[in-house]
C-alpha cells in the first residue's frame, strides 16, 4: 500500500517547498514531491516564512489554474502563520484549486479532506476578529494611562496600534507602513515598541 496520498485531480500538481535558512535542505521535501508525481515544483531557499513576499510561491500563486493542485510536503512550509495559511487555503477554494498536505494527511480531493477548507475559512475569520478586538484593547489601554494619541512623534500610538493590527492581519509589511508614513522601518519598529504590541507583532 503506498504510503502517499492518492490525488484526482483534473488539473495539474504543483508542488512548494522552502526551507528558512541556507543551512536547512530542500531533499526531503523535493523527494517526497517527487514520488508524488508533481509536474512542477516551486522552491524558496532560505527564505523566512515570516517574509510576506516569497518567490517561488509568488510564482505558484500565477502559475496555478482551476483545477490544480497544491502539494506541500508539511503545512509550515506553505503558510508564515494561521491566519496567512487560512488565507491561502480559502484563495485556493475560491480558485477551484486543491491542496494537499502529505505530512499532515490533507488531501482536499477527497471528500472528507474537503471540509478543510471550511475549518481554515472559520479559523481566519476568527482570528481577523481577534486582532481588530486586541487592537481597539490597546488603543483603550493606551487611553486610559495617559499615553497621548496625537501626533508628538513621527508616528502616535494610535498609528502604531493600527500599523500592528494591519502587519498582524498580513495587509501590509513595516516597509509598507513606513513608506505610507513616510519615515524610515526602524521608526515603525520603535513606535510599535512604545505601543508595546512588539511581541504579537
Amino acid at each position: 500500500m503506498s504510503v502517499w496520498p492518492q490525488i484526482d485531480c483534473s488539473g495539474r500538481r504543483l508542488g512548494y517547498a522552502r526551507v528558512s535558512t541556507k543551512d536547512q535542505k530542500l531533499r526531503m521535501q523535493r523527494e517526497a514531491l517527487k514520488a508524488i508525481d508533481c509536474d512542477m515544483v516551486f522552491e524558496d531557499f532560505g527564505v523566512s516564512g515570516s517574509k510576506s513576499s516569497r518567490p517561488g510561491l509568488d510564482s505558484l500563486m500565477k502559475a496555478l489554474r482551476p483545477g490544480d493542485s497544491v502539494i506541500v510536503f508539511k503545512l509550515d512550509r506553505l503558510g508564515r502563520s494561521v491566519l496567512h495559511l487560512s488565507d491561502l487555503l480559502v484563495r485556493f477554494q475560491d480558485m477551484g484549486v486543491h491542496f494537499v498536505s502529505v505530512s499532515e494527511g490533507i488531501n482536499t480531493t477527497t471528500p472528507g479532506g474537503k471540509l478543510v477548507f471550511h475549518i481554515f475559512s472559520a479559523v481566519a475569520e476568527f482570528t481577523r476578529e481577534i486582532i481588530v478586538e486586541n487592537t481597539h484593547a490597546g488603543l483603550d489601554a493606551a487611553r486610559a494611562k495617559g499615553k497621548t494619541l496625537g501626533r508628538p512623534r513621527k508616528l502616535s500610538i494610535e498609528q502604531a496600534m493600527i500599523a500592528h493590527q494591519m502587519i498582524a492581519l498580513g495587509k501590509l509589511t513595516a516597509n509598507d507602513i513606513a513608506a505610507r508614513y513616510d519615515v524610515h522601518p526602524r521608526t515603525v519598529d520603535r513606535a510599535l515598541d512604545r505601543a508595546d504590541v512588539r511581541e504579537a507583532a
